[in-house]
């Protein structure tokens, strides 16, 4: 009787100490990365004045992550998972401290060096993030028993979404009030503190059979074959992909926040935290109903709502307006959150999640990262606000064509 409780209890995740340590390393590594990817756009904005550029920081990040996350897969599967992520953190705060140093007032450098240098690390840290991505995907599996993974996924989510206001709501006014360099000290305090709660997980022992010596190809393209033959997987992240890559517009939010709403700095720290607040209180809404009970159905509903909620936000000029929409936008990605990581636990076996994890992040990254650069690149054509208008479009058509395609999903349904 007392585990039938038990497995009901909404709070039976945060049993396991080792998963609450990475949940809370989870989101103060994307409070610390936010903080730091928005006083930057911010930065490089100020000085540009050219939304192409916002988009450049994107795509810096997104390439060399992509470059190498199906190699930090292969690694995760066959290495220390913990030791990849501490190896990759401190990899980070270096670039970190080079930040500091680039953007002191003592470093004379000029105008274009300054960019230089940013951009330069930014690459660096996307290297770093190929390993630690995947690393911290596949061990996550491994901290909690199989038939809580619906219950830790709603955790998790919500966790990173605290993470995810948190860092915006205070990068803009760390930024107006420390200013850039001591703000990136901030950051460097939060990736120590990341680097402490790592230390008191326990990562789970190599398998035999990955010990062998394996050809690195083979393994890479056993990955990619069983993420392209498992269709949940593939339709899920797919969603999530085109989705944000077409109907994203955080990178563009410092021009709305300067020349459409004109709002400045803290007015940007408002609209980059509206979509957390949103994901964070729909996801402790779910943590009482948990919306895999018609899950796909579910799923493709709430990415229609994301593509609604920012054509909302395309044609306001209000920016309590604006920040609604993108609240909206935040309460809707967080379903697709709760479902898509539910499916990767569930359908993904032990030996295979670092590369299907890895997988999963060049799907997400691509559509976040090179989402961004998309962005910067159609509002430098179309102009911001058509763009964004073309993307929240896109994205109704996508879920459209999901939704004839994959009826057979409509059935999905997970083990209790």
């Amino acid at each position: 009787m007392n585990q039938a409780e038990n497995k009901q209890s909404p709070y039976i995740a945060l049993k396991y100490p080792q998963f609450v340590a990475f949940i809370f390393a989870n989101s103060f590594v994307t409070m610390a990365l936010l903080i730091q990817e928005v006083v930057l756009g911010y930065a490089i904005y100020k000085i540009t004045h050219d939304p192409l550029a916002l988009g450049l920081v994107g795509l810096a990040e997104a390439l060399p992550y992509i470059s190498l996350a199906l190699f930090g897969g292969h690694l995760a599967d066959r290495r220390n998972k913990k030791t990849l992520m501490q190896a990759s953190l401190a990899f980070i705060i270096v670039g970190s401290l080079v930040l500091i140093w680039a953007t002191s007032p003592n470093s004379g450098l000029s105008q274009t060096q300054l960019l230089t240098v940013v951009y330069g690390v930014i690459m660096l840290i996307g290297f770093a993030r190929g390993f630690y991505s995947p690393a911290s995907s596949s061990l996550n599996p491994f901290l909690i028993p199989k038939e809580v993974f619906a219950n830790a996924a709603t955790w998790q989510s919500s966790f990173w979404q605290a993470g995810a206001i948190l860092g915006p709501g205070l990068a803009g006014f760390l930024y107006a009030y420390l200013g850039l360099t001591n703000t990136l000290w901030v950051v460097v305090g939060l990736f120590g503190v990341v680097m402490l709660l790592i230390s008191t997980i326990t990562s789970p022992p190599i398998p035999v059979q990955n010990e062998q010596k394996v050809n690195i190809f083979y393994s890479l393209r056993e990955g990619i074959a069983y993420v392209f033959k498992t269709k949940v997987i593939l339709y899920s992240i797919s969603l999530d992909l085109f989705s944000v890559l077409f109907g994203g517009v955080i990178a563009l939010l410092p021009v709305y926040s300067e020349d459409i709403l004109h709002v400045g700095a803290e007015g940007l720290g408002i609209l980059r935290a509206a979509p957390s607040i949103g994901a964070v209180l729909t996801m402790l809404v779910m943590v009482y109903f948990p919306p895999l009970n018609n899950a796909w159905r579910n799923l493709l509903l709430a990415i229609a709502g994301f593509g609604i909620a920012t054509l909302v936000f395309a044609l306001s000029t209000n920016v309590w307006l604006s920040a609604g929409a993108l609240f909206f936008t935040g309460a809707f990605d967080s379903v697709s959150v709760i479902i898509r990581q539910t499916v990767l636990r569930y359908f993904t076996p032990d030996e295979m999640r670092g590369r299907v994890s890895s997988v999963n992040g060049i799907f997400v990254s691509s559509s976040n990262e090179l989402g961004a650069f998309e962005s910067g690149l159609a509002a430098k054509l179309l102009g911001t606000v058509p763009s964004v208008i073309f993307g929240g479009a896109m994205t109704m058509i996508i879920v459209t064509i999901v939704w004839f395609r994959s009826k057979e999903l409509f059935n999905l349904k997970f083990d209790k």
